[in-house]
């Protein structure tokens, strides 16, 4: 899952937030210094990702990108899912989009200042360049990928890979659609065994 999913997931609180985002920002971080809520929100990040990658809707959706894009399927979906997440957002969350986006930049704003450099270094642009709201539309969706792979240090064809997700919109809205739910579900029982856990 991408940056939104995982914030989707946080507790509302500066730790939470920061650990659920430091799985893709981890290179250099002594993690042993984390604080207990930092480190749990790592853990939740990692279990998330564990849950995603084995969802048999994932494996589907992968193979709906050609072939010469599918060693990249997993970064696509992460940013679809987001789309998908934003597109169907009233079913997953009672606040309206627009209103959550808003005090989420302005806590993760806020939040810069306990962050890893790296991962300052992205919600510095993030923020101001509103990517959340570019995900809301399958053209950001397309210009966020092509920025991806023109980062990348290597010859790649990941570049159009929205015409993959144009061409099978259907299947992957459905796939979602059919996986949130039980990523929803395996949150919930996530964070329950954790707590019990927590109390031996």
């Amino acid at each position: 899952m991408n940056y939104l999913a995982h914030l989707y997931f946080a507790d509302n609180n500066t730790e939470s937030r920061i650990g659920n985002l430091l799985g893709d920002f981890c290179r250099g971080v002594d993690l042993t210094a984390l604080s207990p809520a930092t480190a749990a929100g790592l853990m939740q990040h990692r279990a998330i990702d564990r849950f995603t990658d084995a969802a048999q809707e994932v494996r589907e959706a992968k193979l709906l990108f050609a072939a010469k894009r599918r060693r990249f399927a997993g970064v696509a979906l992460d940013l679809l899912f987001d789309h998908y997440l934003i597109k169907h957002w009233p079913a997953f969350h009672p606040e309206p989009f627009v209103v959550y986006k808003s005090r989420l930049y302005q806590q993760l704003w806020q939040d810069r200042a306990l962050m890893p450099e790296r991962m300052a270094t992205t919600i510095s642009y993030l923020v101001p360049q509103d990517w959340f709201g570019s995900y809301a539309s399958l053209d950001g969706i397309g210009l966020a990928l092509d920025r991806i792979a023109g980062r990348l240090r290597f010859a790649n064809e990941f570049s159009g890979a929205v015409a993959d997700v144009m061409a099978h919109q259907p299947q992957f809205e459905q796939l979602f659609l059919q996986f949130f739910p039980n990523l929803q579900a395996f949150v919930v029982q996530y964070n329950k065994a954790q707590q019990a856990g927590a109390g031996n």
